[in-house]
């Protein structure tokens, strides 16, 4: 799912896409720079050829940028391109919206850039990036590749062939079960688990406890938003890491 807070012509509340209460509303992630404003994260000459714009694009790292002022620009440029839309899915309800950074190629770059930083300075190597279903499949892929990892979906129940372990969870209104393919991780091999956000945490706990019933050792978690008011970390056993600002803060 994408990110969602309160509209602020509406009574204050946060809520993902199940519509949980949330904290007052506080600026958005996508503050764009102003009209006539050069892009903060954009430096150099537009006419500079093609190994300025890739610095340009990459965070300066052509420019002997470190990691981790890389990642810094990265991911300012990124919130900068979220998109936003007024009472969706219902009234007052302001849903944030990833789907931007997968429609510009040099975007999408730019998220799986980020995510490999910080994954290559916080994790150790890992053998299976494991993508949640649906969104975890936009960039879970993408980001195995750059990894040099394999890449393994977790799904809903009944969606893959093949012998499968199940977990289940709670939603809101009821629960639900995951599946993985029981060969999709082998014992020892090191995991990965990416989404697109953590909620309330239940999925992507799911998804580590197939981990693990497979043999495998968790890493950790990756998304790219957070509702952190949630508190859904609390429910995960493995570091978790926010690529982008919590819609919480």
């Amino acid at each position: 799912m994408s990110g969602v807070h309160p509209n602020s012509t509406s009574p204050p509340s946060h809520t993902s896409t199940a519509e949980h209460p949330a904290p007052p509303h506080q600026d958005s992630t996508a503050s764009h720079p102003p009209p006539g404003k050069p892009d903060p994260t954009l430096t150099g000459s537009a006419t500079g050829g093609d190994s300025d714009h890739a610095a340009a694009q990459r965070g300066l790292a052509a420019a002997g940028a470190s990691p981790t002022a890389e990642l810094a620009s990265l991911t300012l440029r990124l919130k900068n391109s979220l998109r936003q839309f007024p009472d969706f899915p219902s009234p007052g309800i302001l849903f944030e919206d990833i789907m931007p950074l997968f429609a510009d190629a040099k975007l999408h770059d730019d998220l799986i850039r980020a995510l490999s930083l910080h994954v290559s300075q916080n994790f150790d190597k890992p053998d299976v990036v494991v993508g949640l279903d649906a969104r975890g499949f936009l960039f879970g892929p993408s980001l195995a590749l750059r990894l040099g990892a394999g890449f393994a979906p977790v799904r809903k129940k009944g969606k893959l062939p093949g012998p499968c372990e199940t977990a289940g969870y709670e939603k809101e209104y009821g629960s639900d079960f995951f599946q993985m393919q029981a060969d999709a991780v082998k014992p020892g091999q090191k995991v990965l688990v990416v989404d697109d956000i953590i909620a309330t945490g239940g999925s992507a706990q799911a998804a580590g406890s197939l981990v693990k019933k497979l043999g495998g050792t968790l890493l950790g978690y990756a998304f790219i938003l957070e509702l952190d008011f949630l508190k859904g970390r609390d429910k995960l056993d493995a570091p978790v890491y926010t690529l982008l600002s919590s819609q919480g803060k």
